[in-house]
């Protein structure tokens, strides 16, 4: 136990919280607003810390939880009065750059991955290896819209402009979001908000990072070299490893490694 004396300056505190994998997907080392709420609220609260840092190292994923997090990371921010820093490593894209966003300033490594503020929708359509097969879908609602964008039917003209228009809509929350961070900061660069990515040097030519810096080097620059840290990670419990949260993990992985393999990693 440490002995606090009232005449006895400790050094600062830099609390450290990892967001490392894809947002919102069920399994190992996924990122959520319910997985990452009490590791924030220990890391703004706990012994006063003088700033936060966030590894952030996620190719993105859900943008409803990419928001929920950004927006607690900026409330706990406002009520502590505690500075916040991002630290790329990988990557920061779509989603993850949208957690980055968050921060009062971002910083990366040389060849880390920053941008692709864009949304998008995939999915496999297999009406045409069902009719070959000899099978015959049949689906019965109370709805037309019930069964918007079925993979096992043709594609719908009007399906189609209507999932545009809510990816569109949600494009430009995201949008939104990085114009309210960071500001004056932007370029006008056109590409900006096309999904376009760059690495680092590119990135902070945008506005859309401040620089190359990694955690270490950087919080001792701006709190001096005794500057203490205390890390902040998501645990699994052992037992869940197994059973049916296994087979859980083995497609989310899969389906994480496909999205970090999108830029090259």
């Amino acid at each position: 136990m440490k002995l606090r004396l009232p005449f006895i300056k400790n050094p600062p505190l830099v609390s450290i919280v990892r967001l490392s994998g894809a947002i919102g997907m069920a399994g190992r080392g996924s990122i959520s607003d319910a997985s990452l709420r009490p590791l924030l609220e220990k890391a703004f609260r706990r012994g006063k810390p003088a700033a936060v840092a966030l590894e952030i190292n996620s190719p993105g994923g859900s943008p409803v939880q990419s928001s929920l997090i950004g927006a607690r990371i900026r409330r706990l921010a406002k009520e502590t009065e505690v500075p916040v820093y991002a630290f790329v490593e990988d990557v920061a894209a779509s989603g993850g750059y949208w957690l980055a966003a968050s921060a009062d300033e971002i910083w990366a490594d040389d060849s880390s991955v920053i941008g692709s503020i864009g949304v998008i929708s995939a999915g496999f359509g297999a009406h045409v290896f069902l009719a070959r097969q000899g099978l015959e879908r049949r689906v019965h609602t109370a709805g037309k819209s019930k069964s918007f964008m079925d993979p096992f039917t043709p594609e719908k003209e009007e399906d189609v402009a209507r999932l545009e228009g809510l990816l569109e809509d949600i494009h430009a929350n995201f949008i939104n979001h990085v114009k309210s961070r960071r500001g004056d900061k932007l370029s006008t660069d056109e590409e900006l908000f096309t999904g376009e990515f760059w690495l680092a040097k590119g990135a902070a030519a945008l506005g859309l990072i401040e620089g190359v810096g990694h955690l270490k080097p950087k919080m001792q620059e701006m709190f001096g070299d005794k500057v203490q840290f205390r890390r902040y990670s998501i645990r699994r419990p052992f037992w869940s490893r197994f059973g049916s949260e296994l087979s859980q993990d083995v497609m989310a992985g899969i389906e994480e490694r496909a999205s970090f393999a999108r830029f090259g990693l």
